[in-house]
Formats: structure tokens, C-alpha cells, sequence
């Protein structure tokens, strides 16, 4: 186990961090001439000694050799920063007075938007009242949103128009947030006012497309219906035509102006075209007003995608009354829609083999329900011989039925966990041969190929391997399938010219993924000799398609600098829509969301930014990306403690911050559903026993909510996690997310040839993919911020 000497792993104040400063203590300076610079453009420590060494370096050199040509990386930044250098316009210039006449104000406002109390709504009052102009007017917005939020809409379209005098910048959102408000405190007059001609007045504004929509309910709340279908009518063809609240606006439009089959048409398409949408129950219920109430078929649609969707509930209790309150349907139709019902009832745990056997038997499609409930109960009662002849039943009666391929996927699971490999072959093999497009046969063909390599059987292994690269390249499996068949080149043939092909490939197009860390493990081993040609198969791997990025952004962009000042409002959930609203912006997006929670603390928000940005950075090497982006993925808070802490306990701190990343996005105030607390997720009893360890006296579960204490007893309960698994990191974050008592179970067969595939071996999916994402994310850690 690796351990830290010293705290030197704490880095001297990174970009992130200097960026965010930027934003409250330096932009002041900066914009006072409005010259066109970056927020961010400091460099980082590390940055600033490379350049002394190059300077150095160039120095004793420049006489005798030619400058090495830029990286690729670099090119592109440079070309980032020329596209991205424009000129100010009156709009930006305006915005960033703005952003600087209200930094002050970012940390009331969030604090009034986290409580909402009494001293916190006087505190923003205050700043309002000391800062005239655009900082009133952010401030005024901040109180507008928390009124909102408080339902006290009188007041906030109060503070909606005091923004809108006081200050120009954001006066898109002073107008449509106070429409909003206008109309839930019933004075749709106030709402036309502000929206008349919303888009003249705010070409560039987020709400452009929805502030229609508005207008028309601000018409319907005056009693003009006709005002509404002439601001909805000429819109209906546009994308904003296809959103649920549109089309239910101007259903409602038509149903007041006296078209009542227009109305009609438009409540029942939105019922079945967007089931899982508010409005839908709305339609419904204007449907029933009018007298037209909505058919049987129309209802089990409905339900059917409810169903679909795991809104078992929902779509139980629709079954229910539809057989209830459908008095013309035929018995086969009732018999069905209690099956139908029955299987809500199953996934929601509520049924038991007696429900299903005393339900009606069928001839269609709902046969197979109930033969598929029935082998899920099998299932649940570890009645294996019963499950495998219900499903032959299956095969042979409906083997082109949705519910065949659910058992098929369900009984190979149920295998694979018994490790009862031949028949978890013979279900997930039958389910690729008869459902060849199903949403599973990629997981199915997969796991059909591991349990052949479990089982020894190669050749059939490396087929399926090859098969899976070829028929469904791209998908999550591939990575698995690349390394795997490699091994056994390597291993059993022999042929390691054509492993290494497969590790090249993998490391190639999986940079930074588990399996790539696995492959050049093993190319080191094998070194470059026996060079062959590349299997075919290998064709079918491609690069994945990495847009360009670049650590730049565009200052002088609008909605960027919009997006900064509702920081300061903290109307945090437009900050991502109006980011988004640039063209520009899937460059450079993810990156200026994160900064901007960064630049307030929000570290949790900010990595999650960058998670769901949908970026495949894992697939680049690591200087092919910014490093900006890699701190931004991987930060530090709570280092100091995180390093003297494992140190403490002997415990790996690139493995502590790779767990606390995983568990908790180091949101130290995360509570699970599972009733884990803090950073390292520890539940109650395991904080009570580490907190007994360390002689810590009277210990409350509270405690966990604190870094330094989640950080102390999280460390010494993966300490002992270790030491219960030999020092095994893999078996110990197995154990860390399922237990101890699978684990062992896992470990029990004692037939896996080396660790990474015991990792693959592991049954659970999310426990197999937390391990080696863990695994992963260590090595990302140690790769950025390398012991000095």
C-alpha cells in the first residue's frame, strides 16, 4: 500500500481556484476600462515553473537548435483564444458593469436562496438599499426568485418590477419572472404589459420561444381567448409547438373560443404523445369537463407508457380503473387489463404465486404475462426447475413476445448470480438469437461470451468476443471485450503479436478507462516482439469523436456574462439554459458552468457539470485535455485532512479522494437513501464503531456531516475493509459498496486466475462498474498531482 510522506500532495493555489477569485476580487480592476481580457486567465503554479524552465532552456540553446513545434493541444488553444478574442460590444460592456457592481452580492443571495429566512431576505434588502443601479437591481431579482419560491407571489412581482427600474442587464428576467409571478398573484394585466413584444425587446433572451406561451395564459386569465390563439396560431408549426405546455395552452384556447373539437383533438394527442408530462392529467380532466371523455384504448396507451417508463404505480392504478369504470369491454379485454394490473403489482412487490395462478387465463399476448409473472416469482422463491420450464413453455408458445425477452434477461441474471454458468449461457444466447434488436442483447451477448471464458471454454469466448466488437462497436461492453480477447490471445494462444494488437487498440480509443490501464499493464509484460498484422475484427474500433477543447472562453460572450451574474442573483437554474443559448457553446459549455459553481464553492455542482457535460474525456490521453478540465473532474476540497488522515491510517489518498468521489461527489452534507452520511458515505453504526476507535466520546450521527470527522472515521473503516480483504483494494471496494458477505461468497469459488477477473466476475453491475471506476479515477488522481 502505497502511503504519503509528507503533505506536500496540497498544490499551490490551482487555476480553478485562482479563477474563481478572479470573479470577486480582481474583475473589478480589470473591467474598469472594459478592456477585452479572461476571467481565468492566470496560470497555475505548476504552469508558471514550466515556463521558467523553458525560458532556461531556451537561453542555453537558442544559438544551436530550432523550437519544437507546438502540440497539437496547443495549436488548438491558440486558435480558441484568436477565435474567441472580439472586440467588447455596448451589450458586454453593459453586462460586465453589471457583473461587477453586484459581486458582493453572490454570497447573501445564496444564502437567501439556500434559507430563505427572515435575516436573510433583510440581508439582500440591505445591499438593495446601498447599491443603486445594477446592483439593486440583481439584488431585487434575488428577492423576486426567493418570493417565488416562498409562493408569495404578490411580493415577488414587487421585487420583479423594482429590478426592472433599477438596472438594464437582466431586465429579460425581471420581465418574464415577473409575468410569471403577475399571474399566479391573478393580474394577468401586469403579465401582458411586461410580455407585449418580448421578443423585439429582448432578441437574445433564453425566454424568446416560452414567453408566447405565457402571453396566451395571461390572455386565457383575462377572458380573450382569441388574444391567445393569435399569439399561439402562427407558432404552432415551430419546435416550440411540440412542448407539452404549448400544445396545452392552446388547447385551452380553442376549448374557451367555442372549438370544441379542435380542443379535443389536441387534450387527447397530448394524453398519449406525452403521458408522462403534467399536462397530460391536465387533458384528461379538461376532456372530462367537456363531456368527451377519453377511450378505453386511449387510456391503456397511456398506461401502457407509464408502465414503460417504471411508473408502476401510476400505471397499476390506471389499469384498475379503466376494467372499473369501462362498462362496454369485453371479458377478454377485462381479463387482460387484470394482468395487466398484476404486473404493476409485481414489480412493485405486491404479488405473490397464488395473485398470478387465480388470474384469468388467455389467449394472446397476456398469456405470456402471466406465464413471465410466474417465472419471476420462480425466480424469488430459488425455484430453478420451475423458472426453466416455464420458459420453455415460453419459447415454444410466444417466441416473438416482449415478455419472453424480459424472462430471458431476468433468468440469465438469476444465473449468473447462482454462477450456474451454462444456463446463464443458454438464456442470454437465446435471447440474442430471438430478440437481435433488443435494448439487452448487447449486455446479454456480452455476459453469453464472460461465462464461456469463466467456464474455461476460449474458443467459443474469443468468437463471441470478436462477434460483440464487430456487431456493437461503441457500446459500454467493448472496452471488456478488448482486453478479454487479448488475454487470451496472450494466454492461451500464445499469440502475443495480436494481444498486443488488441491492447494498442484499447489504450488507442479507451485512454483513460479501466481496461486501458489493464492493457498497457500487459504490454509492458509482453514488450513489441512478434509484430503480426491486425486482426480484421479491429476495423470495426474506431476513435471516439472528441470535439475540440480548449481552456479558453469567450469573455466577451453575452450569455456568458449573463450566466456569471445570475450567479450573483443566485438564479442558479438558469445558468446552464443561458450558457447553452450560445452557439459557441458546446466548445466551451461545461467548462464555463463548472468555473462559475467553482467561483462560489460549489464543488459538488461543478464536477457534476463536467460529468454530465456528455464530454468522453476518458477516451484522450491525459495532455490532450486541458488540465483545467481534469481539476475541474477531479478536485481536491479537504485535501490537508483527506492526506493526513489516510496517512494516519496507511491507507492510499489517491484511493480516499477516488472513493469520495464515486460516493458522494464530495458533497460532505450527502445523505443516501440508504442512510449513509457524508463524504465516505458511512452509515451510523460503522461512524459509531470508528468513532470508539479513535476515542472520540459522545458521538452523534450529526458528527458524519463534518469533513474533518467524516475524513478521520471514513479513513480508518477503509483501513479495516483492507485489512478484512488482505490490503486487496478490488475485494475492499466490492465489499465498500455490496458487502462483505457477497464478496466472500464471490471469492468462495477461488477459480478466478488473477484480480481484474474476479472484478469482472462480479454479478452486481453497480458494484462492478463502482470498483473499477474507483480503480480508474485513482490512477487519474495520481497522474495529476504526482508526489514532488
Amino acid at each position: 500500500m502505497e502511503t504519503v510522506k509528507s503533505l506536500n500532495l496540497r498544490p499551490k493555489q490551482s487555476p480553478v481556484t485562482r479563477r474563481a477569485l478572479a470573479f470577486t476580487l480582481a474583475i473589478a480592476t480589470a473591467f474598469s476600462a472594459f478592456a477585452p481580457m479572461s476571467l481565468f486567465s492566470q496560470t497555475s503554479a505548476g504552469s508558471t515553473k514550466t515556463a521558467t524552465k523553458s525560458k532556461k532552456k531556451a537561453g542555453a540553446t537558442a544559438s544551436s537548435s530550432k523550437k519544437k513545434p507546438a502540440s497539437k493541444s496547443t495549436k488548438a488553444a491558440a486558435a480558441k483564444k484568436r477565435k474567441y478574442a472580439s472586440k467588447p460590444t455596448p451589450q458586454s460592456i453593459r453586462l460586465s458593469s453589471a457583473f461587477v457592481a453586484s459581486a458582493n452580492l453572490r454570497p447573501m443571495a445564496q444564502q437567501l436562496a439556500a434559507t430563505r429566512s427572515a435575516a436573510a431576505y433583510a440581508g439582500v434588502q440591505n445591499y438593495a438599499a446601498a447599491h443603486p443601479g445594477e446592483g439593486a437591481a440583481a439584488a431585487y431579482l434575488a428577492l423576486g426568485h426567493a418570493y417565488a419560491q416562498d409562493h408569495r407571489a404578490t411580493d415577488a412581482a414587487a421585487m420583479f418590477r423594482r429590478a426592472d427600474a433599477a438596472g438594464k442587464a437582466l431586465d429579460d428576467y425581471a420581465d418574464y419572472l415577473g409575468a410569471q409571478a403577475s399571474l399566479q398573484a391573478n393580474r394577468p394585466a401586469d403579465a401582458y404589459t411586461l410580455l407585449d413584444h418580448f421578443a423585439d425587446r429582448h432578441p437574445d433572451s433564453i425566454f424568446v420561444a416560452t414567453a408566447p406561451i405565457l402571453l396566451a395564459n395571461a390572455y386565457l386569465q383575462s377572458g380573450d381567448p382569441q388574444g391567445a390563439l393569435r399569439t399561439l396560431q402562427p407558432l404552432a408549426q415551430t419546435p416550440v409547438g411540440t412542448k407539452a405546455d404549448f400544445r396545452y395552452v392552446l388547447a385551452r384556447a380553442y376549448q374557451l373560443s367555442g372549438n370544441a373539437a379542435v380542443a379535443s383533438d389536441i387534450y387527447r394527442k397530448l394524453y398519449s404523445q406525452l403521458p408522462l408530462s403534467s399536462e397530460a392529467q391536465q387533458s384528461r380532466s379538461q376532456l372530462q369537463s367537456m363531456g368527451q371523455p377519453l377511450t378505453a384504448g386511449e387510456r391503456k396507451s397511456h398506461a401502457d407508457q407509464l408502465f414503460n417508463a417504471k411508473r408502476y404505480t401510476e400505471a397499476g392504478d390506471e389499469y384498475h380503473e379503466i376494467a372499473k369504470n369501462s362498462s362496454s369491454l369485453s371479458t377478454a379485454d377485462l381479463n387482460a387489463l387484470k394482468i395487466y394490473e398484476a404486473v404493476c403489482d409485481l414489480k412493485l412487490k405486491h404479488l405473490s404465486r397464488r395473485d398470478v395462478e387465480h388470474l384469468p387465463d388467455t389467449g394472446d399476448d397476456t398469456a405470456a404475462l402471466k406465464l413471465y409473472m410466474l417465472a419471476e416469482i420462480s425466480r424469488n422463491e430459488n425455484d430453478a426447475t420451475g423458472h426453466d420450464a416455464i420458459i420453455n413453455d415460453m419459447v415454444k408458445r410466444f417466441p416473438a413476445s416482449r415478455w419472453l425477452e424480459e424472462a430471458l434477461y431476468s433468468g440469465g441474471n438469476m444465473y449468473l448470480l447462482k454462477h450456474n454458468s451454462q444456463q446463464a449461457i443458454f438464456h442470454y444466447t437465446t435471447l440474442v438469437t430471438l430478440f437481435p434488436r433488443s435494448t439487452y442483447a448487447p449486455s446479454a451477448h456480452w455476459r453469453a461470451a464472460w461465462m464461456n471464458y469463466r467456464i474455461r471454454n476460449y474458443s467459443e469466448a474469443a468468437r463471441l468476443m470478436d462477434e460483440q466488437i464487430q456487431q456493437y462497436g461503441g457500446g459500454i461492453e467493448i472496452p471488456s471485450a478488448l482486453y478479454w480477447r487479448g488475454r487470451i490471445y496472450e494466454d492461451e494462444e500464445h499469440n502475443f503479436g495480436q494481444a498486443a494488437n488488441y491492447y494498442r487498440a484499447l489504450n488507442a480509443t479507451y485512454t483513460n478507462y479501466y481496461y486501458a490501464i489493464l492493457a498497457r499493464q500487459r504490454l509492458a509484460v509482453i514488450g513489441n516482439k512478434d509484430k503480426v498484422e491486425p486482426s480484421p475484427v479491429l476495423a470495426s474500433v474506431h476513435p471516439t469523436d472528441v470535439p475540440d477543447l480548449s481552456p479558453e472562453l469567450p469573455e466577451d460572450d453575452i450569455h456568458l456574462i449573463k450566466a456569471r451574474l445570475l450567479a450573483n442573483a443566485s438564479l442558479n437554474e438558469f445558468i446552464g439554459p443561458e450558457i447553452a443559448a450560445s452557439p459557441d457553446s458546446p466548445e466551451w459549455g461545461a467548462l464555463a458552468q463548472a468555473e462559475i459553481y467553482t467561483s462560489f464553492g460549489e464543488v459538488t455542482r461543478a464536477l457534476q457539470s463536467m460529468k454530465h457535460s456528455g464530454l468522453p474525456y476518458f477516451a484522450l490521453p491525459i495532455d490532450q485535455v486541458p488540465v483545467i478540465y481534469w481539476q475541474l473532474l477531479f478536485p481536491k476540497p479537504y485535501w490537508a485532512d483527506l492526506v493526513t488522515d489516510s496517512q494516519r491510517n496507511g491507507v492510499d489518498p489517491y484511493l480516499v479522494a477516488s472513493l469520495i468521489r464515486q460516493e458522494s461527489e464530495f458533497n460532505a452534507g450527502a445523505v443516501s437513501r440508504a442512510n449513509a452520511y457524508g463524504l465516505m458515505q458511512l452509515l451510523p453504526s460503522v461512524g459509531k464503531a470508528a468513532a470508539k476507535k479513535n476515542g472520540i466520546k459522545r458521538f452523534s450521527t450529526n458528527d458524519l456531516l463534518n469533513p474533518a470527522t467524516n475524513l478521520l472515521l471514513g479513513t480508518t473503516n477503509l483501513k479495516q475493509v483492507l485489512d478484512r480483504f488482505g490490503g486487496q483494494a478490488e475485494y475492499a471496494l466490492a465489499a465498500y459498496n455490496a458487502g462483505d458477505t457477497p464478496v466472500r461468497l464471490w471469492l468462495s469459488s477461488n477459480d478466478y486466475k488473477d484480480v481484474p477477473e474476479f472484478v469482472e466476475s462480479i454479478p452486481y453491475t453497480e458494484t462492478r462498474e463502482y470498483v473499477q471506476a474507483i480503480l480508474r479515477n485513482r490512477e487519474m488522481y495520481r497522474a495529476l498531482y504526482p508526489i514532488r
